[in-house]
Parts: structure tokens; C-alpha cells; sequence
């Protein structure tokens, strides 16, 4: 006995139209900037990325218009650059927020508090992963490493870093987003909209005065490992022995106290161990064999 494809559940409905074009206009200003664009590469369809992120700062996220337009300009296929749209996740595929509030849940934000961020910010917010707030200022989402492990929990808004969050301060950021106020990322840049920031993320200029000064690098705890390399400063004795003796007496002499600018991770300090803390003992207790 066979079944039909209604039976199935399978839709045969007619296929999808192409999509709509642009109205002259747009159009016109769009390839304008795409020559701009392709003329930085040797190879046109080297330039899909930036073209994507060009339509994306056009709607605010990549219609099947812009994929269109992006496949028309690079002599492409649209199956071509929907593959490229569809891998890389700082591109949008349907409306999205003037914000974008990604919470990291990768490992070590996760349990440093990233967790309960993001799910305190879903209840504050009335919101899931992916989805923003009904006067579209706000898309929340989990996202993974953002590289800023040392000020973990980290939270971004449109690619700009708020470090060392809380809970409570995550709800105070999205809710002076939502109210229009002023908003500071620890380091880098003053904020600008989505579409904004994905016009300078397609290689234009950030027109607003001061904003390339205020462009952001790596903060001191980023840099410890580095300045250490270079032998800028004595290696940094975090963790002592436990056992003491005369060999460690010298060693404290030269040891370099790092000050509270260096921001050295809360994880090296001193940890117990099952030698120094004999009523909780690790790992196994019987010997092996028996």
C-alpha cells in the first residue's frame, strides 16, 4: 500500500519566485559601492563577504534580494553565495534588532556565570535565543568564544565587548539599549546600530568623529602573556609551593606581585588539594589491587 505525498506530510506546493530586485534607486547606490568593493581584490568573487555584509547594512539582515544582488554583481550563483550566507553566523537571515546582544556560553564564560546571563536575560527581556524585542531594539542570542576568556562572563553588543558581567548588569545594558541612553563598551568603540556597524564591517570608513580613536585593543589581562614574552616583566609566581623550605625563601624574593591593573585570572589561585585538605580527599582511596 502506498501513501501520498499529503499523507506524508510532504509539501508540493509550487516553487519558490525569484526574489524581488531593488527599486532603481537602491540599486544604483548599491553597485556603486559594490565596484568600490570588488576593486580591492584581484579575484571579484573574493569579495562575497564584504558584499554580504553591504546588503546586510542595507536591510539589516541578507534578504534573498541582497543574495541576489551579491550573485548578480560577482557573476555567482545564487546557490553560490546562500551557501557562504548561510555558514557564517554574524549574518542574519531575518529581521533583527538594532542591538545585537550576544551572551557567550562557551566554556569558560558558561561557568563563570555566562549561563545564568543569558538566561536571566531571556526572562528579563520576554525573548529566546535569536529572537528581539517587539520594538526591535533588541536580538538576544547565545554566541561562542568571543577571545576574551580572561574577562569572562563576556557579553557583545554589535561586535563591541562588555567584560566581567553579572547578571544585574547585563539587564542595566539592555535596558539603557532599549531606552535610548548612551552606552559605553569596556573597550573599543562607542555603539552604532547593526546596520551601521555591518557598513563599516564591508570596508567603509566609520564617519562619526572620534569613533577611530576610540577603537579598542586587547586589554592588560590579554596582554600579561605577551609582555612576559617579550621580557618586559619578571615571570609572575601566582601559586607558591606548599611545601615551603630555604629554595623557596629565594624564589620570593624575586617574585613579581602583579597589581590589580594586570587582572590575573581568579583561577590561579591557590586551589586545595587532597594533600592540603585531607578531609576532602581526591581520586581514589583503596589501593591499587585490592
Amino acid at each position: 500500500m502506498t501513501t501520498s505525498s499529503s499523507e506524508r506530510g510532504v509539501s508540493l506546493g509550487m516553487p519558490q519566485l525569484p526574489a524581488p530586485g531593488y527599486p532603481d534607486d537602491v540599486r544604483a547606490r548599491l553597485e556603486a559601492d559594490a565596484r568600490e568593493v570588488v576593486a580591492r581584490y584581484p579575484d571579484s568573487r573574493s569579495a562575497l563577504l564584504p558584499l554580504l555584509h553591504l546588503v546586510q547594512a542595507e536591510e539589516g539582515h541578507v534578504t534573498r534580494t541582497g543574495m541576489q544582488f551579491c550573485a548578480d554583481v560577482l557573476g555567482l550563483t545564487t546557490a553560490e553565495v546562500t551557501a557562504v550566507a548561510t555558514f557564517y553566523t554574524m549574518y542574519r537571515r531575518k529581521p533583527s534588532g538594532d542591538y545585537q546582544v550576544g551572551v557567550c556560553t562557551n566554556t569558560l564564560c558558561a561557568v563563570m556565570g555566562g549561563d545564568a546571563i543569558f538566561e536571566e536575560l531571556q526572562e528579563h527581556l520576554g525573548v529566546g535565543n535569536g529572537e528581539t524585542t517587539g520594538d526591535g531594539k533588541v536580538t538576544l542570542e547565545h554566541i561562542e568564544c568571543n577571545a576574551a576568556c580572561d574577562y569572562a562572563p563576556v557579553v557583545m553588543v554589535n561586535w563591541e565587548f562588555f567584560d566581567n558581567q553579572t547578571p544585574d548588569s547585563a539587564k542595566r545594558l539592555v535596558d539603557d539599549l532599549r531606552a535610548g541612553r548612551d552606552v559605553a563598551p569596556t573597550r573599543g568603540a562607542r555603539l552604532c546600530t547593526f546596520k551601521e556597524t555591518a557598513r563599516i564591517l564591508a570596508g567603509f570608513p566609520d564617519e562619526r568623529p572620534g569613533a577611530v580613536e576610540e577603537g579598542g585593543s586587547a586589554g592588560p589581562a590579554s596582554l600579561v602573556g605577551l609582555r612576559l614574552a617579550k621580557g618586559e616583566t619578571p615571570p609572575a609566581r601566582v601559586v607558591h609551593p606548599r611545601d615551603g623550605g630555604p629554595h623557596d625563601e629565594q624564589q620570593d624574593r624575586t617574585a613579581h606581585h602583579p597589581s590589580p591593573a594586570e587582572h590575573l585570572s581568579s583561577h590561579d589561585a591557590p586551589q586545595d588539594s587532597s594533600a592540603s585538605d585531607p578531609a576532602h580527599p581526591a581520586g581514589p582511596v583503596a589501593e591499587e589491587g585490592e
